[in-house]
């Protein structure tokens, strides 16, 4: 979900799955051009899972229910989606401790220097490179209120934890399988409902 393109490289847990790629940018050559708003639009329990990687901060908060929402939609009735977005919680406190200013430098990234704007508002370089403003950020997460936003949209099973200035997240339309506690390592974790 808003992968970009599939140069991309998935996560471990990825390995040997079909990867269909949904980007409302048609450049990256997506197998779905779609706005992650209109979800419904588009066949529903239809995938296993959606892997949303530093996509959701897109939306403007009000959306974002829609959007997770859509994500059940899609999911077949034992889908997950795993969800990661920049942990505005641990930029804050970056930043503080660090004593950094916006236009600093927070960290280097193969694509270059990443400053604390960019975290904030979105990459900078592609925003004006692209002229798109879809790439902006419009929203921000805390581990607390990505949770919040997943059980809002429809998912009754949430596992979430941060570290390196990201927060990621599984959810689940129901129990966790054997298979998906052990593609994802789960030992516990709290549900929901």
């Amino acid at each position: 979900m808003g992968g970009n393109n599939k140069s991309i490289p998935l996560p471990a847990q990825y390995a040997d799955w079909e990867q269909v790629l949904l980007d409302i940018d048609p450049r990256g050559n997506p197998d779905v051009v779609c706005d992650a708003r209109e979800l419904s639009k588009l066949p529903g329990a239809s995938y296993d899972s959606i892997y949303c990687s530093h996509n959701l901060e897109h939306y403007h908060r009000h959306d974002v229910a829609k959007v997770v929402a859509g994500f059940c939609y899609l999911l077949k009735p034992d889908g997950f989606a795993f969800v990661r977005v920049p942990d505005m919680h641990e930029l804050m406190q970056t930043v503080v401790q660090k004593n950094l200013d916006i236009d600093d430098v927070l960290y280097q990234a193969p694509v270059g220097p990443i400053l604390v704007r960019d975290v904030i508002y979105g990459y900078g370089r592609e925003i004006e490179e692209s002229g798109n403003d879809f790439y902006a950020h419009k929203t921000g997460f805390t581990q607390k209120s990505l949770r919040s936003a997943l059980i809002a949209g429809g998912f009754p099973v949430v596992f979430a934890g941060s570290g390196n200035l990201e927060v990621t997240a599984l959810a689940l339309k129901a129990a966790p399988s054997d298979y998906v506690a052990s593609l994802f390592k789960l030992q516990g974790g709290e549900r929901t409902s």
